[in-house]
């Protein structure tokens, strides 16, 4: 089975691997968020990082709580929480059920700016969604989206890679972490304007 093909649905199964080898496969990828109105706003995944069972940095290394717990959970759902206080962060859960693991959407390359952002720098657009909070912020998910379904028809699903993606990858460590943070998981795409700052 081909699974680069435009507008393939990404199905649970895809996503029951690793975190660490479907953080990688999901750059190219297509998020698609569908908002209440039916408007549909679409962005390609272009940066990703892994958190993984006996990863420090990761929400479900101590125990399962209230908070983390779609990540013991089967793959292909959602796991949004709250940053500072303000940021939201999109995660999609993946690998077994009962293995608590996922891949942090870090940044995303839009196809159009919705109608109800105002670019601070005009000449920018392509910097709307580059940081998971950034991109939670202008595709208006919050903790209401936590524990969905990615599947058609939801509020947010995944489309695979066009058939002509080039993944010119990058792999490094992780942004802003305290533990594990010298445990390379986070890919990004090569020379992408959308990639979010260190």
């Amino acid at each position: 089975m081909n699974l680069h093909i435009s507008a393939q649905i990404v199905e649970p199964n895809w996503l029951a691997r690793p975190s660490t080898e479907v953080a990688p496969d999901l750059i190219g990828c297509t998020l698609v968020r569908q908002l209440p109105d039916g408007t549909r706003l679409r962005g390609i995944i272009v940066e990703t990082e892994a958190y993984a069972p006996n990863d420090p940095a990761c929400h479900a290394y101590r125990s399962r709580t209230e908070r983390n717990l779609v990540m013991f959970g089967p793959a292909g759902r959602t796991y949004v929480y709250l940053i500072y206080g303000i940021y939201y962060c999109l995660n999609i859960v993946t690998d077994l059920d009962e293995v608590p693991s996922a891949v942090l959407i870090r940044a995303l390359q839009l196809d159009a700016v919705p109608s109800w952002v105002t670019l601070r720098e005009p000449l920018k657009p392509y910097r709307i969604a580059a940081g998971p909070g950034k991109l939670c912020r202008v595709l208006q998910i919050d903790r209401s989206l936590n524990g969905q379904v990615l599947e058609l028809g939801e509020p947010l699903w995944l489309e695979h890679r066009h058939p002509q993606f080039q993944a010119d990858l990058i792999q490094t460590t992780r942004i802003g972490l305290t533990k594990g943070a010298d445990l390379p998981w986070r890919w990004y795409l090569n020379n992408c304007q959308a990639v979010s700052k260190l």
